[in-house]
């Protein structure tokens, strides 16, 4: 008789700041993931469907998406395509994410759909990324309920720092209303750029303060990780030699180190 599949980790990449390169991170991960053997679906949940795009997905192909089955019911197992990653599967976003809180708002157990909804997926998958749009609406809560972890990626900023305070108070209030939420895997130090006085001295601030909580890795600011997107590559695959390639790299064996 065969063993039955382990169910895989559900990690969310949230903040409710844009421009800190969460989606770039949550690509990152899952395609580094997959480049070390993993079996990996990343969920694009949100409307602007820039992990996918960032996938090479053109936008006149993103549907069926995340939307479909969210607020649809279509079994998730439909919508999935493969990437072109080696392992590396997708659940592409679509703007019909947009409406997404409307949809929602009068569903009984309207923060638990994505829950149950990625449960088939769970079996198949060794590992699967949430990548939230920027808010705290009922698209994030919905990931943060059925994750297993989430990771916070930062710049080094002191409106940021303000952002993650309020983010974190804001998971402790999910946690508190619904009695369950992810546990932080991690905040990640995105778009570094160590030319900046102001930088070393917020890292040290961030890192005092959240002590063990923060990856090691920092993502140094570079160019190259803006580019990759344009040509529908992953960093590891447009620039495997670059500065955020080793930065990307580094942070994937140290989440491997962590689930």
């Amino acid at each position: 008789m065969m063993e039955k599949r382990k169910a895989g980790k559900i990690i969310a990449a949230v903040n409710n700041k844009g421009g800190v390169a969460k989606t770039t991170s949550a690509v990152s991960l899952a395609a580094g993931l997959a480049a070390e053997g993993r079996r990996v679906l990343l969920a694009d949940l949100d409307a602007q469907a820039s992990a996918s795009l960032s996938l090479g997905i053109a936008r006149a192909d993103l549907l069926p998406s995340a939307a479909e089955v969210l607020l649809q019911g279509l079994p998730v197992q439909e919508a999935v395509r493969r990437s072109y990653v080696e392992g590396l599967d997708i659940l592409t976003g679509s703007m019909a994410l947009s409406s997404a809180d409307l949809v929602l708002a009068d569903r009984t157990g309207r923060e638990a759909v994505l829950r149950s909804a990625l449960t088939p997926a769970r079996r198949e998958y060794d590992v699967i990324i949430l990548d939230c749009p920027p808010s705290l609406g009922l698209v994030p809560v919905n990931a943060l309920t059925a994750a297993d972890l989430f990771f916070v990626p930062m710049t080094p900023d002191y409106l940021a720092l303000e952002g993650l305070v309020n983010l974190m108070e804001a998971v402790e209030r999910i946690r508190a209303g619904i009695g369950k939420t992810a546990d932080l895997l991690g905040i990640l130090l995105t778009l570094c750029d160590y030319r900046l006085n102001a930088t070393a001295e917020i890292i040290g601030m961030i890192r005092r303060h959240y002590g063990r909580q923060v990856f090691k890795t920092e993502i140094k600011s570079n160019v190259r990780l803006k580019e990759a997107p344009s040509f529908g590559k992953t960093i590891f695959d447009f620039d495997r030699g670059s500065a955020g390639a080793e930065c990307y790299r580094a942070f994937v064996q140290e989440v491997l180190g962590m689930i």
